[in-house]
């Protein structure tokens, strides 16, 4: 993800990325990070996806749902 954040940025686009925590995070704090993902998504033009080998796991696809009913683009790094 840091990668393909730097890439877009130099490219002139601004990333709201996911944020990275180190450590495991309680359920309260996961619920957190869900929420503010997907407020994310609301402030998004299109969601990039990085999925290295494809794999998109159960967070990222409920994201991906919320942004296409939102009608937002969605683009992978690799088919998913």
């Amino acid at each position: 993800m840091r990668a393909a954040n730097r890439e877009l940025t130099l490219n002139g686009v601004i990333v709201l990325a996911p944020a990275e925590v180190d450590g495991p995070v309680d359920d309260e704090q996961k619920a957190i990070l869900d929420e503010l993902h997907l407020r994310k998504i609301d402030l998004a033009d299109e969601v990039h996806i990085v999925n290295p080998g494809g794999y998109v796991g159960s967070s990222t696809r409920r994201e991906i749902a919320y942004a296409r009913a939102a009608g937002k683009p969605v683009r992978f790094t690799e088919p998913p």
